[in-house]
C-alpha cells in the first residue's frame, strides 16, 4: 500500500522518538507496563520549537525517517505510537480555523447541542445555526464563517463500535459563504486545505460530483488537477443535497481519501469503507425546490461545507478507525482498565463494546453540559437511551458496581472525567458544570442498575411462561420477538444476554420479530434526527421587502404604526374585514414578543377616523417573532376593515403588562434565592413568564425541603421590600459575562446584550420587561416545587397582583373550612388531626371485621381441599370467595395455610367490585422446598383475568381487571398446581 509521505507517517517508538523529542500531549500509550503518560505537556509547550510548522515536519521527516515504514497502525502497534502534534485532534481543528481566517472568514463559536430550532431535536450539522441566513428570513452579519460545531446524531445507533467511521457525537468543521463566494473557491481552498494544510498526497484523493454538475467537474479536473478517472460522478441520492421536500438545495462534491490505491482504478466503489472514507463534502446551495419539483435560482448562492474532524484525525494519526485517534481513545483506555481488560488483545466483540463506551460517553457528557437531562421523551429520551446503553455495554465487557474507584458503585461518572480531560479546546465552559455532570451520571448509572435488576426478575417470568406455554400446546417454547425487544429497549437487556440465558433452560427467541421491532425504531429514529429542515416559503416573498419591526415597548405602551403586511391562515392579503383571524405586521411596535420565557402582550390595533372615533379595532392576543425580527401580531378583527399600507393605533394592555413585567423579575430574584439557599450549582433550566403566574425550571436532584421554599419565600419578599431600583444597560456580551452576568439556558446572544440588574441581588443578560423598583412586586409566594425529569425540578409562583388574587382565594377557602368545621382558623389543623384519627381507628374496626368475616367463610371451604402426590401427600385448595376485597382474601389465605397440615398450597380469588379481580397464593415451607414460588405462579394465573403480580416464594398476591375470566384462572390454576406438584413428588 501507497503509504502518506513524511512528515505524516506514524512511527513505532524508536523511530517516533527521534522525530518528536518533545512529549506529546493527550494521546499516550495505553495499557502496556512500559507505557509513558505524557498527559503532563500541552501543545502550547512546543510552541517555541513549533513542531507544526510545515518546514520543521518536512526537514525532520526526510532526515530522520526516509527508511522507516509508513504502514496503516494496527490495533497490535496501537500501545507503541506516538502521535506527532500537527496530527492531533486539537491542532486539525486549529489549522483549520486558522486557515479558512486567513482567508477572510469570522470564526464562530460552536452552537449548544440543543437548536433553536423548535423542527429539530438535537444539533446535526453544523449549518444549522445559519438556517435562518439560508433561508433568507435573517440578513448575514458577516459575508462568511468557519466553525466546529460539536453535533449529534443517532439514527445510525446501531453501527456504532461495528464501522470505522459511525458515531454518534462529532465534530464538524465547517466552512460557509453566505452570498460571497462560491464553487470555484470553496473548490480550491478545500483542496489546499487538503493537500498543503495537512499534506495529503493528491494520489490518494478521490472526487465525487453530481453527475449533472459539469461546472464543478471541470473545475477539479482543470483548476485542481484532478485526473478523470479519479473523479466520480454520482447521482441525486449521493451527490445532490436537499433539506427536503421543498427549499434550498443544490449539487455537493465530497473529497475522498483512498487507503489502498494500489487497487486501481477499475470498478471503483467510493462506497468500499475498507478502503475510501469521505472526509470533507461540499454543498452548493444555488436552488429552491418548490412544491411541482422544479427548481428555480437562489437569489443569493450559497456554500456549506463540512469536514469530520475525527475522519481526519484518523486519516493523518494513521489509525484503522475513528475510535484510535486521540479524541476518543482515551476514554476507551479508562473503560478497558475499569473492564480488566487490554485493547490490542481483546477479541473483536470486547473491542466493539470499548468503542460503543467510548463514543457514547462523549455524545452523553456534552448533551448533559448543554441542559439535557435523562427522561422518557424528547432529547432526554436519547441521553436516557445513550446512558443505558453505555451501563449495559460496560456490564458486558465485565464492568459492575465494584468497578475500580467507582462513586457508589457507578463506572460512568469516571468514564465522564476522561471526557471532561479532552473537553479544553472543544467546549471549555465544559469543567465547570463537572460536579453537575458526574451526579447526574450517578444517579441515572445506579437507577438504570436497578431496572437491569428488575429486568433479570421479567425475563425469568417470560421464561416460565414460554416453557408453561411450550408444555401444555406441546411445541418448542419460544420468547416472542415482542418480549425479548421490551427486555432490550425497556429494561437493558442485550439480546445477546436473553438468548443466553434462554438456551440454558431450552427456550428458543423468535429472532425475526426481534428484528422488525428493532427496524420498526430506527425507522422512528431516522425519521426524527436525520434532516434539517429548511423551506423557502411563500412569506420569503412577502417579507423580502419588510424590514425588521422596531421594538418600542421598553419605553411605551402606545404608537402610531404603518401595516406592512397581513396574513391569513399564512397567506398575504391585501385588506381583513370584521370576524376573521389576522397576522399583522407594523414597522414599529410597542407590543412584546414571546422570547425568553416572557408570553407576548396582548392589546388593541385601531383605526380612527378625524374626531378619534374607532373606524376598526383588532383585538391582539399573541405576538410572536418570526425568523429575523419581524413581529407578528396574532388576533382577530372585532370591528371594520384593516388594510396593508394604512395607519393604526397600537396599544398595549397596560394591567397585563404590568403583571408580565412583575413576573419576569420575581424570576430573576427566584434564581437568586435558589443559588443563595441550595447552593450555586442548581442552575436555570427553562422559565414561563405568564400573566397569571410564572414557572422556573432548575437542575437539582432532589426535592427542596419546607424549610428551605421558605427560607426562599423570605429572602425574596426581603428584597421586595427593600425597593431597590433595577439598573438596565446594553453593553458587549464579553464585557457582561466579565461582570458575572447570568446567561439563560436556550437563548442565543449578540455580540451587543441588555443586561438587567438588580443591584446586589442579580445580574442577568435578558430581554424581557421589568419593574423599575423591586417595590412594584408587592409579595411574593411559591405554590408548588415538583420534579419534572431526572435532576429538573420546577417551581410555580405568584407575585404582584396575582399574588394578591392567590392570598385573597387561600383566606376564602380557609373561612369555608373554619365554618365547616366550626373552629377557629388557628385550631383547623388540631380538628382535622381528630377527624383523620376517628377515621383510621373506624377503617381498621371494618378491616377487622372483613378479615373476621373471610376467616369464618374460608373455615367453611377447608372441607373442599384434596390431596396429590404419591410419595408425599401435599394438601391442595382452590377455591373463589366472591366479593371480598383483597386485605380480607390475604387473611383467608393465611389462616388457610396455618391451620391445614404441611406441605399446602392454597389458592383463592374474588371479585371486589366489577371491574376487579384479586388472587392470593399461600405456599407452606414444604412446597417451597419442591420448588414452587408463589410469586411466579400466582402472576401466570393472573394473566388470565388482564392482570399481573407477583410476591415471595411462600405468598403472593394478584390483580386483574377482568372478573369473567375469574373461573377459568381458577381451573388453570388448580390444574397447573397438580401437574407441579406431582412433577416435584
Amino acid at each position: 500500500m501507497a503509504s502518506l509521505k513524511p512528515p505524516f507517517s506514524l512511527q513505532t517508538r524508536h523511530v517516533a522518538q527521534f522525530l518528536l523529542p518533545f512529549p506529546t500531549s493527550r494521546f499516550y500509550s495505553p495499557f502496556a507496563s512500559r507505557s509513558r503518560d505524557y498527559r503532563g505537556f500541552t501543545l502550547q509547550s512546543l510552541a517555541s520549537v513549533d513542531p507544526c510548522s510545515l518546514s520543521y515536519r518536512r526537514s525532520h521527516a526526510k532526515r530522520l525517517v526516509a527508511n522507516a515504514s509508513a504502514q496503516p497502525l494496527t490495533g497490535e502497534l496501537v500501545e507503541e505510537k506516538l502521535l506527532d502534534p500537527s496530527t492531533s485532534g486539537d491542532s486539525i481543528r486549529r489549522r483549520f480555523l486558522e486557515f479558512y481566517a486567513a482567508r477572510g472568514h469570522k470564526i464562530l463559536p460552536s452552537a449548544s447541542l440543543v437548536p433553536e430550532d423548535p423542527t429539530i431535536l438535537l444539533t446535526i450539522a453544523g449549518m444549522l445555526q445559519f438556517k435562518p441566513i439560508f433561508l433568507g428570513k435573517v440578513p448575514r452579519e458577516v459575508p462568511c464563517a468557519a466553525t466546529s460545531q460539536r453535533c449529534i446524531r443517532t439514527n445510525d445507533i446501531e453501527n456504532v463500535g461495528r464501522t470505522s467511521r459511525h458515531q454518534t457525537f462529532f465534530e464538524m468543521l465547517g466552512n460557509f459563504s453566505f452570498g460571497d463566494y462560491f464553487k470555484q473557491e470553496a473548490i480550491k481552498w478545500a483542496w489546499e486545505l487538503s493537500t498543503v494544510e495537512f499534506g495529503l498526497p493528491a494520489e490518494n484523493l478521490w472526487i465525487s460530483v453530481y453527475e449533472d454538475d459539469d461546472e464543478t467537474f471541470a473545475i477539479w479536473h482543470d483548476k485542481m488537477g484532478v485526473p478523470a478517472n479519479r473523479i466520480k460522478k454520482l447521482g441525486e441520492e449521493d451527490n445532490f443535497w436537499t433539506s427536503g421536500a421543498t427549499g434550498p438545495c443544490g449539487p455537493c462534491s465530497e473529497i475522498y481519501y483512498d487507503f489502498h490505491p494500489e487497487r486501481g482504478h477499475s470498478d471503483v466503489d467510493l462506497g468500499d469503507d475498507s478502503r475510501f472514507i469521505e472526509f470533507y463534502n461540499l454543498v452548493f446551495m444555488e436552488y429552491n425546490k418548490k412544491e411541482d419539483g422544479s427548481l428555480e435560482p437562489l437569489k443569493q448562492k450559497n456554500i456549506d461545507t463540512g469536514l469530520g474532524l475525527e475522519r481526519m484525525a484518523r486519516i493523518l494519526q494513521r489509525v484503522p478507525n475513528n475510535y484510535e485517534t486521540d479524541l476518543i481513545f482515551p476514554i476507551i483506555k479508562k473503560a478497558a482498565d475499569l473492564a480488566y481488560e487490554s485493547y490490542s488483545l481483546a477479541d473483536e466483540s470486547a473491542k466493539t463494546n470499548l468503542k460503543i463506551i467510548g463514543d457514547h460517553m462523549r455524545a452523553i457528557v456534552y448533551l448533559i453540559s448543554d441542559g439535557v437531562f435523562p427522561s422518557n421523551i424528547g432529547r432526554g429520551y436519547v441521553v436516557r437511551r445513550l446512558i443505558r446503553r453505555a451501563v449495559r455495554t460496560g456490564r458486558l465487557l465485565g464492568i459492575r458496581r465494584d468497578g475500580v474507584g467507582g462513586l457508589e458503585g457507578a463506572f460512568l461518572p469516571l468514564l465522564a472525567e476522561e471526557v471532561i480531560k479532552l473537553s479544553t479546546n472543544i467546549d471549555p465552559d465544559l469543567k465547570t458544570r463537572t460536579p453537575r455532570i458526574l451526579e447526574e451520571l450517578k444517579r441515572e448509572e445506579l437507577r438504570f442498575v436497578q431496572t437491569l435488576e428488575r429486568g433479570e426478575k421479567l425475563l425469568e417470568e417470560i421464561l416460565t411462561d414460554a416453557l408453561s406455554t411450550g408444555q401444555r400446546n406441546g411445541t418448542v417454547p419460544c420468547i416472542s420477538g415482542k418480549d425479548a425487544f421490551l427486555l432490550y429497549d425497556t429494561y437493558g437487556f442485550p439480546v445477546e444476554i436473553t438468548s443466553e440465558v434462554a438456551e440454558e433452560r431450552g427456550v428458543g427467541i423468535d429472532m425475526v420479530g426481534f428484528d422488525v421491532e428493532m427496524e420498526n425504531q430506527r425507522r422512528q429514529s431516522q425519521a426524527a434526527h436525520n434532516t434539517v429542515k429548511l423551506s423557502v416559503e411563500d412569506g420569503v416573498e412577502l417579507t423580502d421587502n419588510i424590514p425588521d419591526t422596531k421594538f418600542l415597548g421598553y419605553d411605551t405602551l402606545f404608537t402610531r404604526a404603518v401595516v406592512e403586511g397581513l396574513l391569513v391562515n399564512g397567506k398575504p392579503v391585501g385588506e381583513v374585514s370584521e370576524g376573521n383571524e389576522v397576522e399583522v405586521l407594523l414597522d414599529r411596535t410597542p407590543f412584546y414578543a414571546e422570547s425568553g420565557g416572557q408570553i407576548g402582550d396582548h392589546g388593541l390595533l385601531y383605526v380612527t377616523d378625524a374626531q378619534e372615533n374607532k373606524e376598526a379595532v383588532v383585538e391582539i392576543q399573541d405576538v410572536q417573532k418570526s425568523l429575523g425580527n419581524i413581529f407578528v401580531h396574532k388576533g382577530t378583527v372585532v370591528k371594520g376593515l384593516i388594510n396593508v399600507g394604512g395607519e393604526v393605533e397600537a396599544e398595549v394592555d397596560a394591567n397585563l403588562r404590568q403583571r408580565a413585567k412583575v413576573h419576569h423579575t420575581a424570576t430573576h430574584l427566584l434564581q437568586s434565592a435558589l443559588k443563595k439557599v441550595v447552593g450555586d450549582e442548581t442552575s436555570q433550566a427553562g422559565s414561563l413568564v405568564a400573566f397569571d403566574r410564572l414557572r422556573f425550571d432548575f437542575n437539582f436532584n432532589r426535592p427542596l425541603r419546607e424549610n428551605e421554599i421558605a427560607e426562599i419565600e423570605l429572602l425574596i419578599n426581603q428584597w421586595i421590600g427593600e425597593a431597590t431600583l433595577l439598573e438596565t444597560r446594553v453593553m458587549a456580551l464579553a464585557e457582561a459575562k466579565k461582570a458575572g452576568a447570568i446567561a439563560m439556558f436556550g437563548e442565543k446572544y449578540g455580540e451587543e446584550v441588555r443586561v438587567v440588574e438588580v443591584p446586589g441581588v442579580s445580574m442577568e443578560l435578558c430581554g424581557g420587561t421589568h419593574v423599575k423598583n423591586t417595590s412594584e412586586i408587592r409579595g411574593f409566594k411559591i405554590i408548588s416545587e415538583q420534579g419534572i425529569a431526572s435532576g429538573v425540578r420546577r417551581i410555580e409562583a405568584v407575585a404582584g397582583d396575582a399574588f394578591i388574587e392567590y392570598v385573597i382565594t387561600r383566606d376564602n377557602y380557609l373561612k369555608q373550612l373554619c365554618s365547616t368545621l366550626k373552629v377557629n382558623a388557628e385550631d383547623v389543623t388540631a380538628r382535622v388531626n381528630n377527624l383523620l384519627k376517628d377515621l383510621r381507628e373506624a377503617r381498621n374496626e371494618v378491616s377487622s371485621a372483613r378479615a373476621k368475616a373471610a376467616i369464618y367463610k374460608a373455615s367453611s371451604i377447608i372441607s373442599s381441599a384434596f390431596t396429590v402426590g404419591s410419595s408425599s401427600k401435599i394438601t391442595v385448595l382452590v377455591s373463589s370467595m366472591e366479593d371480598i376485597d383483597a386485605d380480607a382474601l390475604k387473611s383467608a389465605a393465611e389462616y388457610l395455610v396455618s391451620n391445614l397440615q404441611d406441605p399446602t398450597a392454597v389458592i383463592l380469588g374474588s371479585c371486589p367490585d366489577e371491574k376487579r379481580v384479586s388472587l392470593v397464593a399461600a405456599f407452606s415451607p414444604g412446597v417451597v422446598k419442591l420448588g414452587l414460588q408463589a410469586g411466579k405462579f400466582v402472576g401466570l394465573i393472573a394473566k388470565v383475568c388482564g392482570g399481573r403480580g407477583g410476591g415471595r416464594p411462600n405468598f403472593a398476591q394478584a390483580g386483574g381487571s377482568e372478573p369473567e375470566n375469574l373461573p377459568a384462572a381458577l381451573e388453570k390454576a388448580r390444574d397447573d398446581l397438580v401437574s407441579a406438584l406431582c412433577q416435584a413428588t
